[in-house]
């Protein structure tokens, strides 16, 4: 496995696999690698023949440095993880490299509007953005390149989508299904943070996405009942909201078919998310 740091090497390679025909499948990740990015690697692996994985903590998408601060970082167990998953090339770009103003703001930066504000970003501001730009920064120095996202962050999939959309970057967005412990958790590097029984309120997320995913109801019947249950696992909610998967917009009573269940909260301080497909019907 060739390792880079080097923003020109790194453009070099991803061109001179592009040049022999070769399809580059890129894997951005913030490390403290788990089996969620396994499952990436393994499609980029079986669907592109040269796969490259970036570990970059983007500082410019947090808005707490003590959240900061805190992000699990586990780059030995990450880089055998990757080795492990026939990751070809794995890319550490240094801070002064990809922000060389850092901590000054970037003046140059993808500003999303909207879609970047609700949600996630609602209590982030810059959240998205930060995330949008650093994405782009790394789609313009891989080039053309099939890019490999999971569901679990679905906000994140949906700007990256509109991001590749409104900007024509050359790149094919591969979305991949969320990984679960066995217990129904989805996985996630901030799990790590949770104790026993912190990890025991946390599986109210996946519980309320099943009750929802049951039986198809009104929206508001579905957030109702999405809510309940966080509440009832003793999850602090953030949202609990039903939504049109390419927009995002809340639906309304009255709508029907298939919307997309978001949920977040905070469980022992830690922020949680998930998602999953729910169906409507008009009243």
């Amino acid at each position: 496995m060739l390792e880079l740091s080097d923003i020109e090497a790194w453009r070099s390679f991803a061109s001179e696999q592009r040049s022999k025909g070769r399809r580059v499948g890129l894997v951005p990740t913030m490390g403290a690698l788990h089996e969620g990015h396994v499952s990436l690697f393994r499609a980029a692996r079986e669907t592109s023949d040269v796969v490259l994985a970036t570990i970059f903590v983007n500082p410019r998408q947090f808005q707490d440095s003590s959240d900061l601060d805190s992000y699990p970082r586990t780059p030995d167990r990450d880089r055998e993880l990757a080795l492990a998953c026939g990751v070809d090339c794995l890319i550490s770009p240094t801070l002064e490299a990809m922000w060389p103003d850092f901590p000054a703001p970037t003046p140059t930066t993808v500003t999303l509007g909207q879609l970047g504000e609700v949600f996630e970003g609602a209590g982030r501001p810059g959240h998205f953005d930060g995330v949008a730009s650093v994405v782009a920064k790394l789609f313009v120095i891989t080039g053309a390149c099939r890019a490999y996202f999971g569901e679990k962050d679905f906000q994140q999939l949906t700007v990256i989508r509109r991001l590749v959309r409104d900007l024509g970057f050359d790149v094919e967005v591969v979305a991949q299904p969320i990984v679960r412990d066995d217990d129904g958790l989805a996985l996630s590097s901030r799990n790590v943070l949770l104790s026993p029984d912190g990890h025991r309120q946390a599986l109210g997320f996946s519980r309320a996405l099943r009750r929802v995913a049951k039986e198809p109801r009104s929206a508001d019947a579905q957030r109702e009942t999405l809510r309940g249950v966080l509440e009832g696992a003793g999850v602090e909610v953030a949202y609990a909201e039903v939504v049109d998967p390419l927009t995002l917009v809340p639906s309304r009573d009255g709508e029907a078919g298939e919307r997309r269940a978001l949920v977040a909260g905070f469980v022992e301080g830690v922020r949680l998310l998930d998602n999953g497909p729910v169906q409507l019907v008009g009243r």
